[in-house]
């Protein structure tokens, strides 16, 4: 929720936002089965349902904190003029921890993490951003032989073997998120 937040403090279009809420659920759901989940708990409501509300709603704290980061204001600044807590700022540094831990790459919590950690600033954490149309990289880990590197947050570069998908192809998509902004 405070990257979806982070994307409307940017104000980038809904399709960038409706694909942040996608990597990380992707991300969560990977992290999840790691630590002895089932994938299907995040498909449902306790997951995907409780992501859509935090992300889209309005009345989110979390989402509220995003935006104000993306408007530019630090994390000191927006606690310090608030009487309410944001629990994904707890959340993003323990997701941080386990992902440490269980040797997972995850770019859109690692780029939330480092926004709250003041590594960066909330605008460069959506420099670059790429959606490569068709992939599901979920099932894939850095250690493994052709693993995409997913460092280019959220999204990992295109794969020149893949031209096109049933989408379109992914230079495509990529003009379309550039043409929300």
């Amino acid at each position: 929720a405070i990257a979806t937040g982070i994307a409307q403090g940017l104000g980038v279009g809904d399709n960038t936002r409706a694909a942040v809420v996608s990597r990380g659920l992707a991300e969560l759901t990977r992290l999840g089965v790691a630590m002895g989940g089932e994938a299907a708990t995040f498909a449902g409501l306790a997951g995907m349902g409780d992501l859509i509300a935090t992300c889209m709603s309005p009345l989110s704290r979390n989402r509220t904190l995003g935006e104000q980061l993306g408007a530019g204001k630090t994390l000191d600044e927006i606690l310090g003029a608030t009487r309410t807590v944001a629990e994904g700022v707890g959340t993003a540094f323990t997701v941080h921890e386990l992902a440490v831990r269980h040797d997972m790459q995850m770019p859109v919590c690692q780029e939330v993490y480092r926004v709250l950690n003041s590594e960066i600033p909330a605008s460069e954490a959506y420099r670059g951003l790429r959606i490569q149309a068709g992939h599901d990289d979920h099932h894939e880990e850095p250690s493994q032989p052709g693993a995409r590197d997913l460092r280019a947050w959220p999204f990992p570069e295109a794969d020149p073997e893949q031209d096109e998908t049933e989408h379109g192809r992914p230079d495509e998509v990529e003009l379309l998120l550039d043409r929300e902004r």
